[in-house]
């Protein structure tokens, strides 16, 4: 259960014997019964913004906001922000992007705003560090529940479980 691995040994002892019979994925389904709408990449930008709006006001701009194919693949990363620097002039722009794994497209919207909300506290902090994960819990209260949460979904999928909340699933 690598997905766990940081998490106490009495709390991986809970998750063990579902993970074991199979039944990790009906437990989850059963506290998420559905997926969120915010399907597409414009949608999730918008998505993005209003949180932004609510939260980070004065926080520097989005210029893209979209879902990656390759994200989880590749970096092995569920979201990332980049600032990509460029010279115009006399002066240095920067460009600030958030990438979330295709796999957040049929999630429930709980881990959709999980991972919006981290990648949105990097735009202030950048380590993961006290104040970053104050930020975020301020974003979002139960962030380290969903956080666990999406991990036991991981650790689900990890085991040769199947995806839940995909239009034939649902």
């Amino acid at each position: 259960m690598k997905y766990l691995a940081h998490y106490p040994e009495p709390l991986q002892a809970q998750v063990r014997p579902l993970a074991e019979a199979g039944r990790l994925g009906e437990a989850l389904q059963r506290r998420f019964p559905q997926a969120h709408d915010v399907r597409t990449d414009g949608a999730l930008y918008d998505y993005t913004q209003s949180l932004k709006s609510e939260f980070m006001r004065n926080a520097q701009p989005l210029s893209k906001v979209l879902y990656d194919s390759k994200l989880h693949v590749v970096r092995h990363a569920l979201g990332t922000h980049t600032t990509v620097s460029r010279v115009q002039g006399q002066k240095l722009k920067a460009r600030h992007e958030i990438r979330v794994a295709s796999l957040f497209r049929e999630v429930p919207l709980e881990w959709l705003r999980m991972i919006v909300v981290h990648e949105l506290a990097h735009l202030k902090v950048r380590e993961h560090d006290k104040a970053f994960y104050a930020l975020c819990t301020h974003m979002e209260p139960a962030y380290h529940q969903h956080e666990f949460d999406l991990r036991l979904y991981m650790t689900h999928l990890d085991l040769g479980g199947q995806a839940l909340w995909t239009p034939a699933a649902a």
